[in-house]
């Protein structure tokens, strides 16, 4: 029996320092939320890197696929969150659309909800002044 309480309790030690706001391992590339840790940016550039033609393509498959599947859109005062299903494949397909935005759109910080029981996953979307009407006007989300 103690074999068991003794990993479990060090696993609560372990989770409880990583909420602790005063753990200096914490870099300066992160802001203290109510909710926790957000990355922040080096750039407040709003720029696009995809000419006209690769985003109206972009569109036109991975923002028309995950437009289809947002249950719900949340205002922010930084962005926007989007509730989805909490399918292994659309984790997928939101880790996918992240890794291309960040490529081209330096601007957005991406933050993921993700129920442990797949039930929803929520994507926050959130920037810079004017990120706001880059989501709903170029994103079209």
């Amino acid at each position: 029996m103690k074999r068991i309480i003794i990993p479990l309790f060090t696993a609560m030690l372990t989770l409880s320092a990583c909420h602790n706001p005063d753990n200096t391992s914490v870099t300066q590339s992160t802001t203290m939320t109510s909710k926790g840790y957000k990355a922040k940016n080096k750039t407040n550039d709003l720029t696009c890197k995809l000419t006209t033609p690769e985003l109206q393509a972009r569109k036109e498959t991975v923002l028309k696929n995950l437009k289809e599947q947002v249950i719900t859109r949340k205002e922010l005062a930084d962005g926007y969150a989007f509730k989805f299903p909490g399918t292994d494949q659309v984790l997928d397909q939101l880790s996918e659309f992240i890794k291309t935005e960040r490529a081209c759109c330096q601007f957005f910080v991406f933050g993921l909800s993700i129920s442990g029981d797949k039930s929803e996953i929520w994507l926050e979307l959130t920037g810079p002044v004017g990120v706001k009407e880059i989501i709903t006007t170029e994103l079209e989300i």
